[in-house]
C-alpha cells in the first residue's frame, strides 16, 4: 500500500473499530435485533469508506493521500475541489498565517476533503439502494422496511451535507480573516462537533457539559498528534540507522519505534471511538429537532 508509519497506525485503529462493531452486530443479529438490515448496511458503508481512504478498493485515485507535514510539507497533497484549492491558495499566500497556523489550517482542509469523500460514498450507496427499490414490482412489508432504511439514509445524508456546508463556510471565513484568537476550539473535528451540537436539541446544562467533554476530547487528539509526529521521526531515524550497520543502535531504535507505534495505535483507537460516541449523541439530538 506504500503507506507511511502514521497512516498504517491509523488503518490499524480504523480496522479495530470496524472489527468491534461487526462483533457487536453479530450478537444483535443472533438475537434477531437487526431485521431491517440497517446496521449491517452501515457496517458495509463504513468498510467502504475505510477501503477508499487507504487505497484498498482497487481504484487508482481513491486514496485520501496522507500529508506528512514533517517530511513532505502540505504541497504533497491535493484537495480535489477547485473551491478548496482556491481558498487554500489565497490563505497560503495571504501572509496572515504563521507556519504553525498554516499546518493547522491544512488539517482543516484535509478534514473537509474527507467529509466530502464520505458523503459521496454514502450518496452512491443510497442511489444504488433506490434503484433496486424502484425495480420491485409488488409492495410488501419487507419493502416498507426498506423504505424506512432509505429514509434513515437520507437523514444521514442531510446531516453530512449540513456539516459540509458549515465546514466550508468556516474555511472561507478563516481563509479570508485569519484565526480568531478567542476561538474556543482548534481541532477541525471538535469544531465540527461543537457547531452541530449548538444546532441540536440540547438544554443549556447539557450543552455546557458537552463543551467540557469536547475540551477533553481535543486534548486527547493533540496527544495523538504528538505521538504521530514522534512516530514519523522515529521511522525516519530507523531507516537511516538501518543503513549504518550498527546493530546496537538499530535495536534501540527498533524498540523505540515499536513503543511509539503501539502507543499511536492505542491513542488512535481511543480518539476514533470517542469521536464515534460524540457524533452519535449529536445525531440523536439533531433527529429530535426534526420530530
Amino acid at each position: 500500500l506504500h503507506l507511511s508509519a502514521v497512516k498504517l497506525a491509523e488503518l490499524h485503529s480504523d480496522l479495530k473499530i470496524q472489527e468491534k462493531d461487526e462483533l457487536s452486530w453479530k450478537k444483535l443479529k443472533a438475537e434477531g435485533l437487526d431485521e431491517d438490515g440497517e446496521k449491517e448496511a452501515k457496517l458495509r458503508r463504513n468498510l467502504n469508506v475505510i477501503m477508499a481512504k487507504y487505497g484498498m478498493n482497487g481504484k487508482k485515485d481513491s486514496q485520501l493521500v496522507d500529508t506528512n507535514y514533517i517530511k513532505d510539507g502540505a504541497e504533497s497533497d491535493t484537495l480535489d475541489d477547485p473551491r478548496l484549492e482556491k481558498l487554500w491558495s489565497k490563505a497560503k499566500n495571504s501572509g496572515k498565517f504563521s507556519d504553525e497556523e498554516l499546518d493547522k489550517l491544512w488539517r482543516e482542509f484535509k478534514h473537509h476533503k474527507e467529509k466530502i469523500h464520505e458523503y459521496n460514498i454514502l450518496l452512491e450507496t443510497v442511489s444504488r439502494t433506490e434503484d433496486i427499490h424502484k425495480n420491485v414490482i409488488n409492495p410488501s412489508e419487507e419493502n416498507l422496511v426498506k423504505e424506512e432504511i432509505l429514509h434513515n439514509k437520507h437523514r444521514e445524508l442531510k446531516d453530512k451535507l449540513r456539516s459540509i456546508n458549515q465546514g466550508f463556510e468556516r474555511l472561507r471565513k478563516v481563509s479570508h480573516q485569519g484565526y480568531d484568537t478567542t476561538s474556543e476550539f482548534e481541532e477541525p473535528r471538535v469544531i465540527d462537533l461543537w457547531d452541530m451540537a449548538k444546532s441540536a436539541n440540547f438544554t443549556e446544562k447539557e450543552l455546557e457539559s458537552f463543551r467540557e467533554e469536547l475540551k477533553h476530547f481535543e486534548a486527547k487528539i493533540e496527544k495523538h498528534h504528538h505521538y504521530q509526529k514522534q512516530l514519523e521521526i522515529s521511522h525516519q531515524k530507523l531507516k537511516h540507522v538501518e543503513g549504518t550497520g550498527d546493530k546496537e543502535h538499530l535495536n534501540r531504535n527498533r524498540e523505540k519505534y515499536a513503543m511509539l507505534e503501539e502507543k499511536t495505535k492505542e491513542l488512535g483507537y481511543k480518539v476514533k471511538k470517542h469521536l464515534q460516541d460524540l457524533s452519535s449523541r449529536i445525531s440523536q439530538g439533531l433527529q429530535h429537532n426534526e420530530l
